[in-house]
């Protein structure tokens, strides 16, 4: 399970959604083995009033974040922001220095879905990567 926020400043977020799912979600899939179909991204396009950010950014600094089971290694999350980074900056043109990313892990059984806790779900995927 993983759940991905996306922030950024509207006009630079907005026409850029529908590539930057694909990619993230791809890496996803490649790095934490999510199946195609586990697809959970929200967008926060913001007004540039309403998103600061450091001076040595542009405006096309954009944050993602990452909620997901607990279970990964470090290796396996680290690989995670690397491959995000890298494939972000190939396909999008979006500087890594204009890009960041942030994991939050939360135990199972602290995820309420379709009824029922994280650690009371048959998954279709291994957390333990």
């Amino acid at each position: 399970m993983a759940q991905i926020k996306i922030f950024g400043i509207r006009e630079q977020l907005n026409p850029m959604k529908e590539q930057l799912s694909n990619v993230i979600h791809s890496v996803l899939m490649d790095v934490l083995g999510l199946p195609e179909t586990k697809r959970f991204h929200r967008y926060f396009p913001m007004d540039a009033e309403d998103f600061q950010y450091p001076q040595d950014r542009s405006a096309a600094y954009t944050i993602v974040e990452i909620s997901m089971f607990e279970g990964r290694s470090v290796e396996t999350k680290k690989d995670l922001i690397q491959q995000l980074c890298k494939q972000i900056n190939e396909k999008l043109m979006l500087s890594v220095h204009d890009l960041e990313i942030t994991i939050f892990e939360t135990p199972r059984a602290h995820w309420g879905i379709r009824g029922m806790t994280g650690d009371e779900l048959k998954l279709n995927y291994n957390v333990e990567v």
